[in-house]
């Protein structure tokens, strides 16, 4: 399994990594199994988050005796001090560790103040110092704020959606990362679940030396196919290129990447998912998302109250509402077109 280190922070991590989100949809058992067998295969990095339910429980009984062996990090949306140092506390606790590789301020709506006595960064600086924590990032989807937190000199690793679909002033901070000695984590490598192609997305992956996806894995047939990836370790080829090609003409530009910056909606719509319908049923198996239980979650499109909070949070500029109704006629076409096949 290839590493590459993780910017200036002295901490080496696999290339192939293990975001653990998806694991809160596992019972236990079956999580700390495919926690284990992650390891087993080679990924010595795992990245997760205290708003992942019960996500670090598994990896405390999934790697606590191999603790020594692997580099961790977590999440906190506290935006105190006592929030922080509380949130950390418990992550600790949970994960059956003594100390955390890589701390990181989850989905920071803005950069964290290092100035405020009382903020969520002298909450970590404080963790810091008290051992239970080596470094401190941040994490964020709105591109503004990462340059702002890059430019800072504050933080030691910038985690950001990062996809072969991204715009060009997204994947410019790979290289502006690079300049200032952070190490950079790509999420939603997979664009949320609509790429499907694994070795495009490792080979555009290859090209960043400096970045580490961490590939969100929910079960041990697709940590499988990473695994079996990362060992051919394609590189770009034409065939792969075309593949890219194909999926930023039909995808880049005004999509849902499904961050959820939108959420919670005052009518009760899951946007995130509902904003982003047309892809998921025709990028994915489209039969689950015509269950009655779909079908109620897109109905309920039509109880938008137009009240625009959406398109105001939206990082991307989306006319949301707009978007929203497109999707609802667009998924009750799809159901009258396919009703037969269910």
């Amino acid at each position: 399994m290839k590493t590459i280190p993780l910017g200036s922070t002295g901490l080496t991590v696999t290339k192939t990594a293990m975001g653990c989100l998806p694991l809160q949809r596992c019972d236990r058992d079956y999580g700390v199994r495919l926690l284990r067998a992650a390891f087993e295969g080679g990924i010595r990095y795992f990245d997760t988050a205290n708003a992942y339910s019960d996500s670090e429980e598994k990896i405390g009984l999934a790697l606590s005796g191999v603790r020594d062996r692997i580099v961790l990090s977590t999440k906190s949306r506290a935006w105190d001090r006592e929030g922080i140092l509380r949130h950390i506390e418990n992550s600790l606790r949970v994960m059956k560790t003594d100390y955390i590789d890589l701390f990181q301020f989850h989905q920071a709506p803005e950069m964290p103040d290092p100035n405020d006595p009382n903020g969520a960064y002298a909450g970590a600086l404080e963790a810091k110092r008290r051992g239970w924590i080596g470094h401190i990032g941040v994490t964020t989807h709105r591109v503004g704020v990462a340059e702002q937190c890059i430019e800072s000199g504050y933080f030691e690793t910038l985690q950001f959606p990062f996809s072969y679909i991204s715009a060009d002033r997204d994947l410019a901070l790979a290289e502006k990362c690079r300049a200032a000695g952070m190490g950079m984590i790509a999420m939603k490598g997979l664009a949320g679940g609509l790429l499907t192609n694994p070795r495009a997305c490792h080979a555009f992956m290859k090209q960043y030396d400096n970045v580490v996806p961490i590939w969100g894995i929910q079960y041990l047939e697709e940590l499988e196919q990473w695994l079996a990836v990362s060992e051919e370790d394609p590189d770009m080829d034409e065939e792969l290129a075309a593949v890219i090609r194909a999926d930023r003409q039909e995808l880049a530009g005004s999509f849902c990447r499904g961050c959820g910056y939108c959420m919670p909606c005052p009518a009760g719509i899951e946007i995130r998912n509902c904003a982003r319908m047309d892809r998921l049923l025709r990028r994915s198996p489209w039969q689950k998302y015509m269950t009655p239980e779909w079908q109620e979650k897109m109905n309920q499109i039509e109880n938008c109250i137009g009240c625009r909070s959406c398109a105001r949070k939206c990082p991307y500029q989306l006319d949301t509402p707009n978007l929203l109704k497109y999707m609802l006629k667009d998924y009750r076409e799809f159901y009258e077109s396919h009703k037969d096949q269910l």
